[in-house]
């Protein structure tokens, strides 16, 4: 499918047109309940928060699922160009430098990124202090 600006948003329907309309249906019932009611009104009152926390929750874990994709997909591309660059792979060095670092590098250039990263490690640079010292940095524009 073509992707243009009349259809290039994407849902995922179990989650779009049954889970949200459901859990708000949910809480608006149980908010009216716990309003009209005169018996059990706190009763009422605690099933609707907890259906907005329901609510809450599944769109933030939905997030939460598209974040750690990312970092994933960060770091497969940090291997990848490190090896490009070396020729020795990264994933022993992993440890030592954490993803926070591993993101830092990313904004490196292909010529300083090896370099970099051996100071990084050397020298215990944070995330940011690696951030200050790219020269040339590689623009990442397609991060959430």
């Amino acid at each position: 499918m073509e992707q243009n600006y009349e259809h290039h948003v994407r849902y995922y329907a179990p989650h779009h047109f049954v889970y949200l309309p459901l859990s708000m249906a949910f809480t608006i019932a149980t908010a009216v309940k716990a309003r009209k009611t005169t018996r059990n009104k706190l009763l009422w009152a605690a099933v609707s928060g907890a259906g907005l926390l329901a609510t809450y929750l599944g769109v933030m874990t939905r997030q939460h699922y598209a974040l750690e994709l990312q970092d994933r997909i960060v770091r497969l591309e940090m291997r990848l160009r490190y090896y490009q660059l070396t020729g020795k792979r990264l994933e022993p060095l992993e440890a030592a430098l954490g993803f926070g670092r591993i993101a830092a590098l990313r904004f490196a250039s292909d010529n300083q990124l090896p370099e970099l990263l051996n100071q990084a490690l050397e020298n215990r640079l944070n995330a940011d202090e690696i951030k200050r010292a790219v020269e040339n940095w590689q623009v990442d524009d397609r991060r959430v």
